[in-house]
């Protein structure tokens, strides 16, 4: 039987009070899905979610079984993550962090450029980290003019670099 894959989508970062809760920092674009989340993993460990809410910037949320502080104290640092289909569904057009990294990327002539190694969030837009065959990175704009096609299944993109980057 293949391994689950799972995905994290937060971070435990210290427990909550004393009767189990924990403080999670979400790792995703939709923070409001915890809210109506029935399980998810911690460890590899499937836990039934027995309540979540809001607060400030992280999310409270309650584990069956996770009755006290010490229990709590546990998950501390653990990430918690859910499998694909479990995962908010994506207009089209969007993609998923994990899914762009480790894309090969292309220019419009179909030559090859290197492969995504991260992406930043800058606050206006995503920022493409691409690192050619000798290590060098260079940064493309995650827009329309820079971004011509994203092929998941054939972990292709194909870019329009700017003129001032040097090939």
């Amino acid at each position: 039987m293949a391994a689950l894959e799972l995905f994290t989508i937060g971070q435990i970062v210290a427990p909550h009070g004393v009767r189990g809760d924990v403080r999670i920092y979400p790792d995703t674009d939709f923070p409001k899905r915890f809210l109506h989340m029935t399980y998810g993993y911690v460890g590899g460990k499937k836990y039934e979610i027995s309540g979540a809410r809001l607060h400030k910037n992280v999310v409270l949320m309650k584990f069956v079984g996770v009755d006290d502080r010490n229990a709590a104290e546990l998950l501390r640092g653990k990430e918690l993550q859910v499998p694909r289909e479990d995962l908010v569904p994506l207009q089209k057009g969007q993609h998923y962090v994990f899914d762009i990294i480790g894309m090969t990327a292309y220019d419009l002539e179909d030559n090859m450029l290197g492969t995504v190694t991260d992406v930043l969030k800058t606050g206006s837009n995503d920022v493409y980290v691409v690192a050619d065959e000798n290590g060098k990175e260079t940064l493309f704009a995650a827009i329309p003019d820079v971004v011509k096609s994203i092929d998941e299944e054939q972990k292709k993109m194909v870019l329009d670099p700017p003129e001032w980057i040097d090939e």
